[in-house]
Protein backbone atom coordinates (compact mmCIF):
# COMPACT_ATOMS: atom_id res chain seq x y z
CA UNK A 1 0.00 0.00 0.00
CA UNK A 2 1.19 3.10 -0.83
CA UNK A 3 1.48 6.40 1.43
CA UNK A 4 -1.33 8.10 -0.69
CA UNK A 5 -3.44 5.42 -0.18
CA UNK A 6 -3.19 4.69 3.60
CA UNK A 7 -4.11 7.76 4.27
CA UNK A 8 -7.22 7.85 2.21
CA UNK A 9 -7.96 4.43 3.64
CA UNK A 10 -7.51 6.09 7.15
CA UNK A 11 -9.28 9.48 6.22
CA UNK A 12 -6.17 11.34 7.45
CA UNK A 13 -5.83 15.36 7.32
CA UNK A 14 -2.74 17.68 6.98
CA UNK A 15 -1.30 18.41 10.40
CA UNK A 16 0.14 21.82 11.27
CA UNK A 17 3.63 20.55 11.76
CA UNK A 18 3.41 18.37 8.68
CA UNK A 19 2.33 14.97 7.76
CA UNK A 20 -1.25 13.88 8.47
CA UNK A 21 -3.31 12.89 11.04
CA UNK A 22 -6.85 11.79 12.52
CA UNK A 23 -7.65 11.83 16.14
CA UNK A 24 -8.74 8.32 17.46
CA UNK A 25 -9.31 8.27 21.48
CA UNK A 26 -10.11 10.80 23.42
CA UNK A 27 -10.68 10.14 27.15
CA UNK A 28 -14.25 10.93 28.79
CA UNK A 29 -12.39 11.90 32.05
CA UNK A 30 -11.80 15.33 32.44
CA UNK A 31 -9.82 17.50 34.35
CA UNK A 32 -12.41 19.46 36.85
CA UNK A 33 -10.71 22.89 36.29
CA UNK A 34 -8.88 23.26 39.89
CA UNK A 35 -5.99 25.24 39.36
CA UNK A 36 -4.79 24.57 42.65
CA UNK A 37 -4.46 20.91 42.12
CA UNK A 38 -4.01 20.40 38.30
CA UNK A 39 -2.32 22.97 35.61
CA UNK A 40 -4.92 22.39 33.08
CA UNK A 41 -8.36 23.74 32.48
CA UNK A 42 -11.75 22.07 32.97
CA UNK A 43 -12.84 19.87 30.09
CA UNK A 44 -9.27 18.77 29.07
CA UNK A 45 -9.57 14.75 28.75
CA UNK A 46 -7.07 13.21 30.85
CA UNK A 47 -5.51 11.27 27.31
CA UNK A 48 -5.72 11.45 23.90
CA UNK A 49 -4.75 9.77 20.66
CA UNK A 50 -3.57 10.32 16.84
CA UNK A 51 -2.90 8.38 13.75
CA UNK A 52 0.22 10.27 12.34
CA UNK A 53 1.62 9.45 8.67
CA UNK A 54 4.56 11.50 7.17
CA UNK A 55 5.94 10.46 3.62
CA UNK A 56 9.51 10.87 2.40
CA UNK A 57 10.96 13.83 2.56
CA UNK A 58 8.07 15.35 4.78
CA UNK A 59 8.55 16.14 8.27
CA UNK A 60 6.88 17.26 11.70
CA UNK A 61 8.28 20.86 12.47
CA UNK A 62 10.00 21.62 15.96
CA UNK A 63 7.21 21.90 18.56
CA UNK A 64 6.06 21.45 21.72
CA UNK A 65 3.29 21.02 24.02
CA UNK A 66 2.26 20.81 27.66
CA UNK A 67 1.67 17.43 28.23
CA UNK A 68 3.79 14.12 27.50
CA UNK A 69 3.71 12.27 24.48
CA UNK A 70 4.64 8.69 23.77
CA UNK A 71 4.99 8.01 19.82
CA UNK A 72 4.29 4.28 18.73
CA UNK A 73 6.12 2.68 15.62
CA UNK A 74 2.88 0.69 13.51
CA UNK A 75 4.49 0.10 10.30
CA UNK A 76 6.32 1.63 7.37
CA UNK A 77 10.23 2.64 7.32
CA UNK A 78 12.55 4.34 10.10
CA UNK A 79 11.92 7.78 11.15
CA UNK A 80 13.62 9.87 13.22
CA UNK A 81 12.78 11.79 16.38
CA UNK A 82 14.87 15.00 17.25
CA UNK A 83 15.06 16.40 20.58
CA UNK A 84 16.18 19.64 21.92
CA UNK A 85 18.30 19.23 25.76
CA UNK A 86 19.12 22.61 27.89
CA UNK A 87 23.48 22.76 27.67
CA UNK A 88 23.32 19.17 26.09
CA UNK A 89 23.30 17.69 22.75
CA UNK A 90 20.51 16.82 20.86
CA UNK A 91 18.74 13.60 21.23
CA UNK A 92 18.57 11.53 17.96
CA UNK A 93 16.09 8.52 18.55
CA UNK A 94 15.57 6.07 15.52
CA UNK A 95 11.68 4.54 15.47
CA UNK A 96 10.56 1.39 13.38
CA UNK A 97 12.08 -1.79 11.76
CA UNK A 98 14.73 -2.57 14.03
CA UNK A 99 14.99 0.41 16.32
CA UNK A 100 12.46 1.24 19.22
CA UNK A 101 9.02 0.47 18.96
CA UNK A 102 7.80 3.30 21.23
CA UNK A 103 9.22 6.39 22.53
CA UNK A 104 8.21 9.20 25.02
CA UNK A 105 8.93 12.72 24.20
CA UNK A 106 8.69 14.76 27.89
CA UNK A 107 6.48 17.78 28.52
CA UNK A 108 7.80 21.17 27.35
CA UNK A 109 10.49 20.00 25.13
CA UNK A 110 11.38 20.90 21.59
CA UNK A 111 10.89 18.33 19.44
CA UNK A 112 10.61 17.52 15.68
CA UNK A 113 10.46 14.30 13.63
CA UNK A 114 11.15 12.44 10.00
CA UNK A 115 11.42 9.25 8.16
CA UNK A 116 14.81 8.70 7.38
CA UNK A 117 16.75 8.37 3.60
CA UNK A 118 14.86 5.88 2.10
CA UNK A 119 11.67 5.65 3.55
CA UNK A 120 8.24 5.89 1.46
CA UNK A 121 6.46 6.98 4.78
CA UNK A 122 5.82 5.82 8.79
CA UNK A 123 2.96 5.84 10.23
CA UNK A 124 2.91 6.23 14.04
CA UNK A 125 0.11 7.03 16.74
CA UNK A 126 0.71 9.39 19.21
CA UNK A 127 -0.47 9.25 22.85
CA UNK A 128 -0.42 12.80 24.75
CA UNK A 129 -1.19 12.56 28.75
CA UNK A 130 -2.71 15.12 30.17
CA UNK A 131 -5.05 14.79 26.18
CA UNK A 132 -3.49 17.27 23.52
CA UNK A 133 -5.35 20.53 23.11
CA UNK A 134 -4.21 22.83 19.98
CA UNK A 135 -3.61 25.62 22.82
CA UNK A 136 -1.24 24.26 24.35
CA UNK A 137 0.79 23.76 20.93
CA UNK A 138 3.69 26.38 20.09
CA UNK A 139 5.56 25.87 17.17
CA UNK A 140 9.22 26.90 16.88
CA UNK A 141 11.09 29.73 15.23
CA UNK A 142 14.06 29.31 13.95
CA UNK A 143 15.37 32.44 14.69
CA UNK A 144 14.31 32.17 18.25
CA UNK A 145 15.08 28.46 18.69
CA UNK A 146 18.57 28.93 17.01
CA UNK A 147 18.94 31.95 19.23
CA UNK A 148 18.20 29.47 22.62
CA UNK A 149 20.25 26.26 20.88
CA UNK A 150 22.87 28.01 19.14
CA UNK A 151 24.89 24.51 19.00
CA UNK A 152 21.77 22.84 17.21
CA UNK A 153 21.66 26.02 14.45
CA UNK A 154 21.41 23.39 11.14
CA UNK A 155 19.27 20.87 12.73
CA UNK A 156 16.82 23.86 13.78
CA UNK A 157 17.13 25.76 10.14
CA UNK A 158 16.75 21.91 8.71
CA UNK A 159 13.31 21.06 10.59
CA UNK A 160 11.37 24.31 11.28
CA UNK A 161 8.79 25.87 9.01
CA UNK A 162 8.65 29.42 7.90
Amino acid sequence: MTARERIEQLGLEPHPEGGFYKRTYCSASVFPGNLELDPFPAGRPHATAILYLMEAGDFAAFHRIKSDEIWHFHEGGALQLLVLHEQAPADIIFMGPNHALQVTIPANHWFAAAPVPGTEYCLVSCTVSPGFHFNDHEMASATELSAHYPDQFELIRRYCRP
